[in-house]
């Protein structure tokens, strides 16, 4: 064939066509596809089940390919080639990219990808895919449980060959527990993440109460739970962020200040902020050191490993305040970032900026959609095969003229007929029981199938109930929530912090010496620890903010010390010049600056800490009380070491309470799960020393344990808490009935009886879920420290309880007045 060059004139039939556009409207089409595709193929996530397209389609690829946690892991580029080539119409880096990340752990407060290899970190990106192993983690499985169950609808791949679901059922929150980012054309995402437990509990409280408020799903949800941990400092933009969908929090470091050598002090981080990794701290400092924009520093390094985790030691120079240098660090360092929310989701098809109350609703009316969906599928199959079981019946009645039917006819399709016509069977029970082998059709057979209509029949009975009643299907999605909850939640990492409102330290000129002036030590109910500067006394009153019910005050001097009482019995030595110092509030000290127990005491597994009690020349006798209902009071002392026994515990027992009765005119007061409550005199129970086990407080009934032990003055008012519940319960979901009673209702009775009963269990109550007694005033606080009012003591003393709606975590007492 001629090729026509440019001097070659154009054959005689050639007709050029040459089609004018408006080069606008073309751009704006253009532009308007590419956003479209963007937007809503792309970079934002699905309110619904809280993926963007690739993140599902990863996550129902390796579910079809059969990547499962029961299974070995396979290479990650096989997911990827099985995403790519059949539902994701992209580059395998982008697929990949998405892969690693709901596989790290620092990214995701509940990863959805069990990798195995280098999947990066903070300060480096993952192995190539051909390196690196992936499987679906347990978290995943509830994003795809019931896809074969008819909960969601099914679209066409990109070429029209497969199908993939259009959402996935996700069986919990994920776009709130593990947040998503994303930039669109003229948008973008940027979601935190949270706790799955808070989130769940919301959630519940939101079914359970359509019109509530935000500042009630706030009880449950206060704040972001980042996966590294780390500090949120200033709750204010948190509420907004969930009232309108946008606004912002600063997210610190957790550090604190060690004796890294026996002359010098230094700095120790152990978590950062979000998404922020070590070498971009270190490398900013260091910049700030030689720029000489930082002074005080004379040494860093990093000594992060895989047993311990992060751990930055920053080295302040000999005369130079450490706290006033990690203020600097803070102000100047990543050490202190601003995280922006902008809760853009899409909702039926279209974006929206969403609130947290917003968010939690189209997440149960999508959830309750797929489970009234999978009973509707549940319900069909078993009305098909009870269709089937009574048409093997009906041929197990007359199974020898079924068989002479079967036996005379000249084909199968005869045979069907002449079934249908002579046992009035319908097309699909004739057919099974052609299809069905003959020794199925026993005596025993029938046994079985005669069960399974039964059984067939029930289940169809309640599915059906199911469907007519939105009470009892919102029920069942609340209840498979709370189980998600139990297998998966996590305690929360990240601390919450109200605002200080103070103005930062621009420079390092306070004085190195810290005078050992009068303070008091606090110690709040969320395992908050510091010091006041002033020797002012402690008061109820000063118990003001969200995160500071005291649970004990010592008073002590800066270079003083102090005991902690744990459940193993154990006194541990704390160091009053270690703790961070709060600013003077005029006698009513907050514990929004306070720094977590963690940060200064290492618990064993299953201890937890009571309480704080002077220690040294002055320390006073301390009683204890055990959950076999042992009491002991503890002589006065302080031997050398960091940390000491107070008490012989034997095998499974545990301390239950801790309290200064350093007087004999104090009452001793035990409280059992059975609710009965005992109060006796100090003066029976002599003080013992620490290598001794005890003696006998309270008689307790089989199967019951001391769930309190406490000391009340009796010459002052005093009350009695008492909160009763299901012991089969998720703990923390169920608000039981509260009863509060003047303490004055109880009489006293002697050491090692049984007392009196102090809570009348209603139907369904066979426990104590909180029990306390104390003077007035006293303070409850949710879990996550939020304040409960409680009612005023009116209730009698073997009187039941009242419904309420808060889920209160612990009951406290004022500090005693110095």
């Amino acid at each position: 064939m001629a090729r026509r060059t440019a001097t070659t004139p154009p054959p005689e039939d050639f007709e050029e066509k040459i089609v004018g556009i408006d080069v606008e409207e073309e751009m704006q089409n253009a532009f308007l596809e590419y956003s479209y595709s963007v937007i809503y193929s792309r970079a934002l996530p699905d309110a619904r089940d809280g993926l963007k397209p690739v993140q599902r389609r990863i996550l129902y690829g390796a579910n079809e390919l059969g990547v499962r946690p029961d299974r070995g892991h396979v290479k990650s580029q096989r997911i990827v080639g099985e995403v790519m080539g059949k539902y994701h119409p992209h580059g395998d880096t982008a697929i990949y990219d998405a892969l690693v990340r709901m596989a790290q752990p620092f990214t995701l407060r509940l990863p959805l990808i069990d990798g195995h290899g280098n999947f990066g970190s903070l300060d480096d990106g993952p192995a190539a895919a051909r390196y690196t192993e992936a499987r679906l983690a347990e978290s995943a499985l509830l994003m795809v449980s019931g896809l074969d169950e008819n909960t969601v609808d099914f679209v066409p791949n990109y070429d029209d060959t497969q199908y993939q679901p259009e959402v996935l059922p996700a069986a919990f929150p994920n776009l709130l527990v593990n947040g998503a980012s994303g930039i669109a054309v003229g948008m973008a995402t940027n979601m935190a993440p949270h706790n799955l437990i808070e989130v769940i509990g919301a959630a519940r409280h939101l079914i359970a109460n359509p019109s509530c408020s935000l500042d009630e799903l706030m009880k449950f949800v206060p704040g972001p739970d980042l996966p590294g941990g780390g500090r949120i400092v200033g709750l204010e933009g948190i509420r907004d962020a969930y009232l309108t969908g946008r606004g912002s929090f600063r997210t610190r470091a957790t550090a604190r200040i060690e004796n890294i050598t026996p002359r010098r002090k230094g700095i120790v981080v152990t978590e950062l902020p979000y998404l922020v990794g070590p070498e971009k701290v270190i490398e900013k400092i260091r910049d700030l050191v030689q720029s000489k924009k930082l002074q005080g520093i004379s040494d860093l390094k990093d000594l992060s490993d895989r047993g311990h985790g992060l751990r930055l030691v920053i080295e302040v120079k000999n005369g130079f305040n450490p706290d006033a240098v990690l203020e600097q660090l803070y102000r100047l360092t990543p050490m202190e970032e601003n995280f922006g929310i902008n809760n853009v989701a899409l909702v039926e098809g279209q974006p929206r900026t969403l609130g947290l109350k917003q968010l939690l609703q189209v997440y149960v009316d999508f959830r309750t959609d797929v489970v009234r969906r999978r009973t509707e599928h549940r319900l069909a199959k078993r009305e098909e095969r009870l269709h089937l079981v009574e048409g093997l019946l009906i041929a197990i009645v007359d199974i020898d003229e079924v068989i002479q039917v079967i036996r005379s006819s000249d084909d199968a399709a005869t045979a069907k007929t002449r079934l249908m016509d002579v046992f009035d069977l319908s097309d699909p029970q004739a057919t099974y029981i052609l299809d069905l082998q003959l020794r199925r059709l026993t005596r025993f057979s029938r046994i079985e199938l005669e069960s399974e209509k039964s059984e067939l029949e029930r289940q169809i009975e309640e599915l059906r109930a199911l469907l007519e009643s939105d009470r009892l299907l919102l029920k069942l999605v609340s209840t498979e929530l709370a189980e998600v909850a139990k297998k998966h939640g996590t305690p929360r990492r990240t601390v919450l912090l109200e605002s200080s409102g103070q103005a930062r330290p621009t420079t390092t000129a306070t004085p190195l010496e810290i005078t050992d002036d009068p303070c008091w030590v606090l110690l709040s109910s969320t395992g908050l620890l510091a010091r006041t500067v002033g020797p002012e006394p402690v008061t109820a009153e000063g118990s003001r903010s969200r995160h500071d019910a005291l649970v004990g005050a010592v008073r002590t001097t800066a270079r003083g010390e102090l005991g902690l009482v744990t459940t193993s019995g154990r006194m541990v030595r704390l160091s009053a010049l270690e703790l961070p110092t709060l600013p003077p509030t005029n006698g009513a000290p907050s514990l929004g600056g306070g720094a977590p127990l963690a940060a200064y005491v290492d618990l064993a597994k299953d201890e937890e800490p009571l309480t704080i009690v002077p220690i040294g020349a002055e320390a006073p006798v301390v009683a204890l009380g055990t959950a076999s209902g042992v009491v002991k009071r503890v002589s006065p002392d302080t031997p050398k070491g960091t940390d000491w026994s107070l008490i012989s515990l034997k095998d499974g027992d545990r301390v239950v309470g801790a309290a200064v009765a350093d007087r004999d005119d104090l009452d001793l007061v035990f409280i059992t799960s059975d609710a009965q409550l005992l109060r006796f005199a100090a003066k029976t129970v002599r003080p013992q020393g620490r290598s001794a086990g005890g003696m006998a407080g309270v008689k307790l009934a089989a199967g019951a344990s001391a769930v309190f032990f406490g000391v009340v003055d009796p010459s002052s008012d005093g009350v009695v808490v008492t909160s009763a519940g299901s012991s089969g319960a998720l703990p923390g979901t169920e608000a039981g009935t509260l009863k509060v009673t003047p303490y004055s209702e109880y009489p006293p009775k002697g050491r090692a009886t049984g007392g009196v009963r102090c809570h009348r269990f209603l139907k369904g109550e066979d426990t104590l879920v909180v029990a306390f007694a104390g003077n007035t005033p006293v303070r409850a606080s949710a879990a996550n420290g939020v304040a409960i009012e409680l009612p005023p003591a009116t209730g009698r003393r073997d009187g039941s309880g009242t419904p309420t709606t808060s889920v209160i975590a612990a009951v406290v007492a004022p500090p005693p007045a110095p």
